[in-house]
């Protein structure tokens, strides 16, 4: 009995032997062929997820720091285009002034005073309009359009041509860039 022991044991144990040699086979063969165990799978996935989710991460900032920079930089744009907006329509009563100033004096007789005002008036033309000061083109007899032009009354039309469209204007209106900062005020015929 204890030899019939001894080979069962001894069997048994070829047996275990030959199973362990097969599983680890199996378990050899399913590296090389680069397929992880359950163990390592659900690492591995983790692994993959976090990644998959500092990218989205990453992606998302990313996105949003360019549409920061996108819009800050189209603010500073705007923001250097009207910085001299105060500054420019406050100037625009001294253009006024310039303008009554010239009627008057190319009434009279004294060209070198008109020569001398008109050198200062284009000097001071031509400083604003550098800034970025442009004066809004109407004239009498253009069809009106409240987004351009300010009406400050109405008069019966000189003639049916002139019903709805300027007759005069009084006051000249300016626009730094494409926004105007002063409407001009005119009259209109009905």
């Amino acid at each position: 009995m204890g030899t019939e022991n001894s080979e069962n044991m001894e069997k048994d144990q070829t047996q275990e032997n030959l199973v362990n040699d097969e599983t680890t086979d199996t378990a050899e063969s399913t590296v090389e062929q680069g397929i992880p165990s359950a163990e390592n799978l659900s690492e591995e996935e983790k692994l993959r997820e976090e990644l998959a989710a500092e990218k989205d991460k990453f992606l998302r900032l990313f996105a949003e720091f360019e549409n920061y920079k996108r819009r800050t930089s189209k603010e500073r744009m705007e923001l250097f285009k009207t910085a001299n907006q105060e500054v420019l329509q406050a100037m625009l009563p001294v253009m006024d002034d310039f303008d009554r100033a010239l009627a008057q004096i190319s009434k009279s007789d004294d060209e070198v005073l008109l020569k001398g005002v008109e050198l200062i008036h284009n000097k001071l033309v031509d400083t604003l309009k550098s800034k970025g000061l442009e004066q809004v083109e109407i004239k009498a007899g253009d069809t009106f359009d409240a987004d351009f032009a300010e009406a400050i009354t109405q008069i019966p039309a000189p003639s049916d041509k002139m019903k709805g469209k300027i007759v005069d204007v009084i006051e000249r209106g300016y626009k730094l860039g494409d926004k105007i900062i002063r409407f001009p005020k005119v009259v209109i015929g009905n």
